[in-house]
């Protein structure tokens, strides 16, 4: 096998500004994916969780369409569309510091909306394992239901939502190689440019594997730290309405 080896360490130990540019693309479109995922699926999860009909419907619809249909044509269906609608692909957005191309736009938004199909789920099953008791609880000592979620669901949801979501991020990082069908320089398209230079195809997208190991053992980590924080405190779920009371007037002293 022709294998050059000091081509492999060269763009290891030492990686040109475009594989640089690529990891910070990776990584910052998967962020910004992930939490416009969770905004939008925080509010389609709260949507199946209606006692409107409609509104479950739409909430159903939306994730039917979006787990059931390929990342991959959402990306350039949703990329094309906005481009011959004159929205993304002529407007770059300028914020003084950094110019945002059109092609990340769609690259974020694509993203972001199938990862809300599946973080709605997530968050629905987080808010659901709350007890009901604590809902008639809370109410019961006229809480509004914005402060409800704040102070009673949410703090204890997150302790199921976390390490799904977690994975949710991890599946992004490997989900941004999509992109580059619509020229977006992530990892994937930087290793292609440099290979369509240099003809080293093996041992560039051997990097490139090397990186992204890289960056999920990182989040890994991370993942790992973020379970413990929320999961502190956890105690045995309380089996009568006064024990709900009580862990509700709890979390009602930080108010």
């Amino acid at each position: 096998m022709n294998f050059s080896w000091e081509i492999f360490r060269k763009f290891l130990l030492e990686p040109s500004p475009a594989y640089l540019h690529g990891l910070w693309l990776t990584f910052s479109i998967s962020a910004c994916a992930v939490v416009l995922g969770a905004t939008l699926g925080l509010v389609v999860a709260l949507m199946r969780l209606s006692s409107s009909l409609p509104v479950q419907s739409l909430a159903r619809g939306y994730i039917w369409v979006m787990r059931g249909t390929p990342l991959l044509m959402q990306i350039v269906f949703l990329y094309t569309a906005f481009a011959a609608a004159n929205i993304f692909h002529f407007h770059d957005l300028d914020f003084g510091i950094i110019t945002l191309p059109g092609n990340i736009q769609a690259a974020v938004l694509a993203l972001g909306m199938n990862s809300a199909a599946y973080q709605a789920e997530i968050i629905r099953a987080g808010l659901s394992s709350v007890d009901r008791g604590q809902y008639e609880a809370s109410r019961s000592l006229g809480m509004t239901s914005v402060l409800l979620m704040r102070r009673v669901v949410l703090p204890q949801a997150l302790r199921v939502i976390v390490p799904p979501l977690g994975n949710e991020f991890n599946v992004m990082l490997k989900n941004t190689t999509l992109v580059s069908v619509i020229g977006v320089p992530e990892l994937l398209l930087s290793t292609q440019m440099i290979t369509s230079v240099n003809f080293r195809v093996f041992e560039l997208y051997l990097v490139l594997g090397i990186y992204f190991l890289a960056l999920t053992t990182l989040w890994g980590f991370a993942q790992r730290r973020l379970e413990a924080h929320f999961g502190r405190g956890e105690a045995k779920p309380a089996t009568n309405t006064r024990l709900f009371g009580a862990q509700t007037m709890k979390l009602l002293r930080g108010r």
